[in-house]
């Protein structure tokens, strides 16, 4: 995208948004077991964390 085309990347911001929406990645959950929603948070922060640290995977390396 060019730099300055400040209509076209609000757009296409718009369009992203929508199908992260009807994907289920943002908007309510839907689920409905009353579980929290842990999207965005390390797992090390969440429930899972021991069950992540006893996976053994380093810091630097990708999941």
């Amino acid at each position: 995208m060019r730099l300055g085309d400040h209509a076209r990347r609000v757009a296409a911001r718009k369009r992203i948004d929508l199908i992260k929406n009807q994907l289920g990645e943002r908007g309510p959950v839907w689920w409905t077991d009353g579980a929290p929603d842990l999207n965005q948070h390390l797992a090390k922060n969440t429930p899972y964390a021991q069950w992540f640290a006893e996976l053994g995977v380093q810091q630097h390396e990708k999941v």
